[in-house]
């Protein structure tokens, strides 16, 4: 009998976060219900999703920068289609891809000078894992050097090159060897690569926690440090790649700025097919692959399947033909100048953090003391839970989905599709300025609902507390 797959989807509608919590993953699906995420989607298109009660929503969560180009974009879904449709094969074994080596060379055209050779796979973490055996490879040696803050995926690898750490817990040891240094103090990166063992440091132009924007002074003295030191530098661009920051890079603002690996992934997918691409110079990939026998001494089953390559494919040629990066500048400038006008009304809200539509809106310590006092009690109770108080209500007032930007951190991050309308964005700021209102006003519903979560947030630390004494 063949699949009905609307069938599925009917049958399980309203059912689904029982069923993921029977099967799948029951604390994620409770983090979901406390926060008011259980929502039922029944349609996505463009920036845009729909629940079941037909309500649209904008989506600025975009899967944490999957959407560059919004959902179900007609030239990808064409593009897979006509993959669909073909009798090609895929996924042969031994075989050179015709897609993946079009796609490689269409990388290469957007790459720093020299960074000429590509190895595919099947995410950003996969990306990062290749970029450290590759730099293990070519330098010979076993450590590497990351940020404080860094997220470069959670496989092992790159779990080691995590700077936050309740993402480690329980899974110590990591990778020896791996160091933190703090963005923008170089003296700190030179002692640790004066020792002459980094294989590579691993740098995020704009880190995806926090959006903290490196300077192009650090960058390139970064770079020069790595060049003296013979370490390698990778920049991981798997969400500030693919137009997001205004540029196909981030670190494309940098004039002279030449990493010696790329890591891309995201919304190189296009939404449809995951796929990860770490690109590098032929020396290094050469140190890797460098005899018949090691041939695929580093392989993935499924990298370079039609259906991904094709993907890619198309979502360079969006970028492309759309004008996507200089409209991500356009629009940003938008986001960031209507929040900062917002800045001297707002004792709450502190600035603005902007590249391209990759966006943090920074919130902390009013002047007033009514308000300051709401601020020490939310604090107390969680130090995570006042980004919340801007999230919740974007999303069940205004229908906006939006996340909290990291562990510990007043901030509230948006990475909208790069195809949005000013519409879209308009729409956005209006919504921010009303969950502004009522958020200084102390008593208020926000603050009932912050002390509710808050009372959730103590009850799960004293489980927990209770659980590490057992």
């Amino acid at each position: 009998m063949p699949l009905d797959i609307n069938a599925i989807l009917a049958e399980t509608r309203g059912r689904n976060f029982e069923l993921f919590e029977d099967h799948v993953n029951p604390v994620f699906v409770k983090v979901l219900r406390t926060l008011g995420f259980n929502r039922s989607w029944v349609r996505g298109e463009g920036p845009y999703l729909w629940d079941e009660a037909g309500t649209r929503y904008l989506d600025f969560l975009t899967n944490w920068g999957v959407f560059n180009f919004g959902r179900r974009h007609p030239a990808i879904r064409g593009a897979l289609q006509q993959v669909l449709d073909s009798d090609f094969p895929g996924w042969v074994g031994f075989d050179a891809p015709p897609l993946a080596a079009a796609l490689a060379r269409e990388l290469v055209k957007r790459m720093p000078p020299g960074l000429d050779t590509v190895y595919f796979s099947n995410s950003g973490t996969e990306a990062i894992e290749a970029a450290i055996k590759f730099a293990r490879a070519y330098t010979g040696r076993p450590c590497t050097a990351h940020l404080a803050k860094a997220f470069h995926g959670l496989t092992m690898g790159a779990l080691s090159l995590n700077g936050e750490a309740s993402f480690r817990r329980g899974f110590e040891p990591m990778l020896p060897g791996s160091s933190e240094v703090k963005l923008g103090d170089l003296s700190g990166l030179e002692a640790r690569l004066a020792r002459g063992d980094v294989a590579a440091f691993v740098v995020e132009p704009i880190q995806g926690k926090g959006v903290n924007i490196a300077s192009n002074e650090y960058l390139l003295g970064a770079q020069d440090l790595c060049r003296k030191y013979g370490t390698l530098m990778i920049c991981d661009e798997v969400q500030s790649g693919m137009g997001r920051s205004g540029r196909f890079l981030a670190s494309q603002w940098i004039e002279n700025l030449r990493p010696d690996i790329i890591c891309l992934s995201k919304a190189l997918s296009g939404g449809y097919i995951p796929v990860g691409a770490t690109i590098t110079r032929r020396a290094v990939y050469d140190s890797v692959y460098d005899t018949m026998h090691r041939a695929i001494v580093h392989a993935s089953t499924f990298g370079m399947g039609n259906m991904a390559m094709a993907a890619g494919l198309a979502s360079l040629s969006v970028l492309d033909d759309e004008n996507l990066a200089e409209r991500a500048n356009e629009l940003g400038a938008r986001f960031r100048n209507g929040i900062e006008a917002m800045v001297p009304r707002f004792e709450f809200l502190k600035g603005v953090r902007q590249r391209g539509l990759m966006i943090a809106i920074e919130f902390g310590q009013p002047e007033s003391i009514s308000l300051r006092a709401a601020w020490s009690m939310v604090n107390k109770m969680d130090e995570n839970l006042f980004a919340q108080a801007i999230v919740l209500p974007l999303l069940d007032d205004h229908h906006i989905l939006t996340q909290v930007a990291g562990h510990a951190m007043p901030i509230v991050k948006i990475l909208p599709p790069l195809n949005i309308s000013d519409a879209d964005v308009d729409w956005f700021l209006e919504a921010l300025e009303d969950v502004m209102v009522k958020l200084h006003k102390f008593p208020g519903p926000a603050w009932e609902v912050l002390k509710k979560l808050g009372s959730h947030a103590l009850t799960a630390k004293r489980r927990e507390g209770r659980a590490a004494t057992i």
